[in-house]
């Protein structure tokens, strides 16, 4: 008897996780638009032009999601969040898909009922001080104080990090990226400590970058991805698979200029199926035939989409590092388009 009430509510619990999965694929495909919860402003990452318009490498995820879901890549809504309001705007719903620099923990995977459904960006926490402070090691900074968002890893990183090398410090808790920037430039803080793209993007857009120095240690894995809510299962596999096509194309040479003309010619299975040749690859998530040709055409590939945001020909010069495709000794992998 308890056995099959048991099982009874795991079938009740996976019809409502289905109906759940269904509902925001189809809430956004009826309303004509994505919302994504995106960053208050983080150069190259997330921030809006001159013009207003949404830039950056999180950014572009969004747009190629547009672009898969919903034949265009500029049917989405940004939705600015802080370290502390992302996560309700996404539990309420107010956003469809959290794309914004934000860490895959056991807590929040568990505890805020989120699923991170892939890894975009494998970062590290460090820290950023002034070059006239004469700190060349995070370790001789006993007695600083530190800049520090709230609602983030980086405050529990920090606590771990200071007690195990038995120093003190003193935190100066900001909101946003900006308000970090501008306490920090004030000489509120000694240091600023956030994921260490998060430095290089805020140090390139200080008024004198060369005078400030991200010290050489990284304190803690930051791996950074899209979020969406719990029983969101086919939702989930649409904005999974939305990224891996990206990657993917990159793997295959698959550019934003020329993903038609190699449609039209590959023999390659697995390009073919990615790109709606032959298969039923989007049919499997609710899409149409071409979803991922969009994607990649509305964006370019992973690869594409990292130099132009944030790469080593930008002020925010990151070298691809860990995000490097595996087949370049880097982490990068997606699993098989089959």
């Amino acid at each position: 008897m308890k056995r099959s009430v048991f099982f009874g509510a795991l079938t009740v619990a996976g019809l409502a996780a289905g109906a759940s999965a269904a509902a925001t694929l189809d809430e956004v495909k009826a309303r004509g638009e994505l919302i994504c919860g995106s960053n208050t402003g983080l150069a190259g990452f997330g921030a809006p032009d001159a013009s207003g318009n949404w830039q950056g490498f999180d950014v572009a995820l969004c747009k190629a999601l547009g672009a898969s879901v919903l034949g265009d890549a500029t049917k989405v809504r940004f939705v600015p969040t802080t370290g502390e309001t992302r996560f309700t705007a996404l539990a309420s719903g107010e956003v469809d898909v959290l794309i914004r620099n934000s860490t895959w923990t056991l807590t929040r995977d568990t505890e805020l009922a989120f699923d991170f459904v892939a890894v975009n960006y494998y970062d590290g926490q460090g820290f950023m001080v002034k070059r006239d402070l004469g700190v060349s090691s995070a370790k001789e900074l006993d007695g600083a104080t530190v800049c520090i968002q709230t609602g983030t890893t980086t405050e529990l990183n920090l606590a771990d990090f200071f007690k195990s090398n038995n120093m003190t410090y003193t935190p100066v808790n900001v909101a946003d990226d900006s308000e970090a920037q501008r306490q920090y430039l004030a000489g509120a803080c000694d240091a600023y400590t956030t994921d260490a793209s998060g430095l290089a993007a805020s140090r390139a857009t200080m008024p004198d970058p060369g005078s400030h120095v991200i010290l050489p240690e990284i304190i803690s894995k930051e791996p950074l991805g899209p979020v969406v809510r719990h029983g969101d299962n086919n939702w989930g596999d649409v904005v999974r698979w939305t990224y891996y096509a990206l990657l993917t194309a990159e793997e295959k040479g698959i550019t934003a200029a020329n993903v038609e003309e190699v449609a039209a010619s590959s023999t390659d299975p697995e390009v073919r199926r990615l790109l709606g040749v032959e298969g039923d690859m989007g049919a499997k998530l609710g899409l149409d035939p071409d979803a991922f040709k969009r994607a990649i055409a509305a964006v370019g590939n992973y690869g594409e989409v990292f130099e132009a945001n944030v790469g080593e020909a930008t002020p925010i010069g990151l070298a691809r590092g860990l995000n490097a495709l595996w087949t370049q000794g880097g982490l990068q992998y997606a699993p098989p388009f089959r």
